[in-house]
């Protein structure tokens, strides 16, 4: 392991990237309402001297370029900013001062490290090829999502050869990073099924069409399709997040609304579960005399790791932390992440950095309520980020 440059600079970086990173999760902002955040970084980024696009394809999405005037390849780094409806529960001094929003992904993590990822290719401009651009990208977490709207409406891959992401993963150590090529995560869609029934009293339930137990029964038969239906050997996962209904103990409701997500690896099984579900509820609905409106939204493809941008950065990465530092991910995920978008159209690449430290307590799950970061990994990730942009755009093996 050598002397890194790059992870030295980072760690001299570190209090100011903290500070960066603690003031964005104080103030989370939902998708598509990342204003703030989008302002604090395109500040940051036009006072690196770089040439800024903001509010790309009519979102807050902000595109910077670090432009060398040298023949090269063009790579671009993106981060996501948005926040999830979640009411904080750290107690950290840094929680959020926002009610009921929380950056509960690590996204304000992701959006510091890009940030000092373009200070130190910034400081390293002599040594650069091409172009390394940067992309704070919002709304990752609503479908269809914001990297959608970007790649599609925004042209910010244009004339682009690859991408760059990191994602943080609580389950991994800090100072080490997940890695796997090929498929990496899985497709994601999302539906609504409102169970249309007949309400009524409690006492008399042979006079309505209960749609709560019609929903019951649409439940069961959904997980029936996973476990009897599909080849396990193709897995797929379909959860049932919300079920609503009623407001009172003794009335049988009108309606019923399941709310839920399907996830699946395979192509095949992702196009054929829309119908098959629809073919489902029409039949439970059917039997129990219930009518029912179906809706399926089609959420992110599965994310794909380039096999050869995958390996090149797994030697970067050991060349600056070594060899302890390398963690290669066995199995594709059922987690779904919009970056698909960039990897459907260039080789690219995400991987996972390491945040956690059970030591101090931190091993909640993103998406929990008590999720944190051990802010050690902060620098960590901006130097990985460099290093990999640099060697990419030089052409360094």
């Amino acid at each position: 392991m050598q002397d890194d440059p790059l992870l030295r600079r980072a760690r001299e970086l570190k209090a100011e990237l903290v500070d960066f990173r603690r003031d964005l999760h104080q103030h989370p902002e939902l998708s598509f309402a990342e204003q703030r955040t989008a302002g604090k970084g395109r500040a940051w980024l036009e006072g690196l001297g770089l040439a800024v696009r903001g509010e790309i394809a009519g979102t807050h999405g902000v595109l910077a370029t670090l432009d060398s005037g040298r023949p090269g390849p063009s790579l671009i780094v993106r981060a996501d900013m948005d926040a999830l409806p979640i009411t904080e529960a750290t107690g950290r001094p840094y929680a959020s001062q926002n009610a009921g929003v929380m950056h509960a992904c690590g996204h304000d993590v992701h959006t510091t490290c890009l940030m000092g990822a373009a200070r130190l290719l910034s400081e390293q401009r002599e040594q650069l090829r091409g172009r390394v651009l940067f992309v704070m990208q919002p709304a990752e977490e609503s479908p269809p999502g914001g990297a959608k709207v970007l790649v599609e409406q925004g042209g910010i891959l244009e004339d682009v050869d690859a991408a760059l992401a990191l994602h943080v993963h609580p389950g991994i150590s800090v100072g080490r990073m997940g890695f796997r090529s090929g498929v990496m995560l899985a497709y994601s869609d999302r539906f609504e099924i409102r169970i249309k029934g007949v309400g009524g009293h409690a006492a008399r339930p042979h006079q309505a069409v209960d749609p709560v137990a019609v929903a019951v029964q649409v439940y069961q038969a959904l997980q029936y399709l996973v476990s009897r239906e599909n080849n396990p050997l193709h897995p797929f996962v379909i959860t049932v997040g919300a079920l609503q209904a009623g407001t009172a103990p003794n009335v049988i409701p009108g309606e019923a609304m399941l709310l839920g997500t399907t996830r699946a690896l395979d192509p095949k099984v992702s196009e054929a579960l829309p119908a098959r579900i629809e073919q489902l509820v029409a039949g439970v609905c059917q039997s129990m005399r219930a009518e029912y409106d179906y809706e399926y939204v089609a959420g992110y493809p599965a994310l794909v790791n380039d096999e050869g941008f995958t390996e090149a950065a797994i030697a970067s990465v050991r060349g600056m932390l070594g060899e302890d530092a390398i963690h290669r991910i066995p199995n594709p995920e059922m987690g779904g992440e919009d970056f698909a978008y960039f990897t459907q159209r260039v080789p690219g690449m995400m991987f996972r950095l390491g945040v956690g430290n059970e030591a101090r307590g931190i091993v909640h799950s993103v998406h929990s309520p008590r999720f944190d970061v051990d802010e050690d990994a902060i620098p960590l990730g901006a130097a990985a980020l460099a290093r990999i942009a640099l060697d990419y755009v030089t052409g360094a093996k």
